[in-house]
């Protein structure tokens, strides 16, 4: 229902693709409300990436507050 431009699903394929990534590049997760990504955010954190983020809020605060054409669900 809403995207950010740029973002992907964390399916399988793109899991092995971030994992094949130097641990030093920035990473930022993203759901509806931020909880989920948090928990993304946390496991690849402890697999050595040093460089990742989680969007507080998620997307119905970027919705909100970066983006208002972000439809709202």
């Amino acid at each position: 229902m809403a995207r950010i431009a740029g973002a992907r699903l964390l399916d399988d394929r793109l899991f092995d693709e971030l994992l094949a990534l130097d641990r030093g590049t920035p990473i930022v997760f993203h759901c509806h409300h931020g909880g989920r990504s948090q928990a993304a955010a946390e496991h690849f954190a402890s697999l050595g990436f040093r460089e990742v983020y989680n969007l507080a809020g998620g997307i119905d605060a970027w919705s909100q507050e970066v983006d208002p054409t972000v439809p709202r669900y």
